[in-house]
């Protein structure tokens, strides 16, 4: 673990730590020009954006388009779940933004369309 100077009277000369990460030469360090390294960034950037995109935007958007073609499918008599967690039935649709759920016992309700969590009676998806 030690140098002594018995060690270093070999033929083979070994290079210290000193002089393999900063070699003596001829050839001098040359930095990366300004442009390569604008190149990596907007790269990486790009990358990023990327990523973003298929891992979080394209997921929620697909969740939006099948949760609009399910409110725009609702009909009466359908079986809902609705945003607070009520089971119940539509009895009326209002208008495009209110339908009328019957919760049961003759209890009626109005309520907004949109926050229709989803149908009830739907297969659950298969579980991989």
């Amino acid at each position: 673990m030690f140098i002594t100077p018995a060690h270093a009277t070999g033929e083979t000369t070994t290079a210290t730590t000193a002089e393999i990460a900063v070699p003596a030469g001829d050839a001098a360090f040359t930095p990366p020009s300004t442009s390569n390294i604008i190149l990596q960034n907007v790269g990486m950037i790009v990358l990023l954006v990327v990523m973003f995109y298929f891992l979080l935007i394209r997921p929620q958007q697909k969740r939006f388009k099948e949760h609009k073609e399910m409110l725009d499918g609702l009909k009466e008599g359908d079986k809902i779940v609705t945003s607070g967690g009520l089971l119940g039935r539509v009895d009326k649709i209002v208008s495009n933004e209110e339908v009328i759920v019957d919760l049961g016992n003759g209890i009626k309700v109005s309520h907004v369309r949109g926050m229709i969590q989803g149908k009830a009676d739907k297969p659950a998806p298969a579980t991989k």
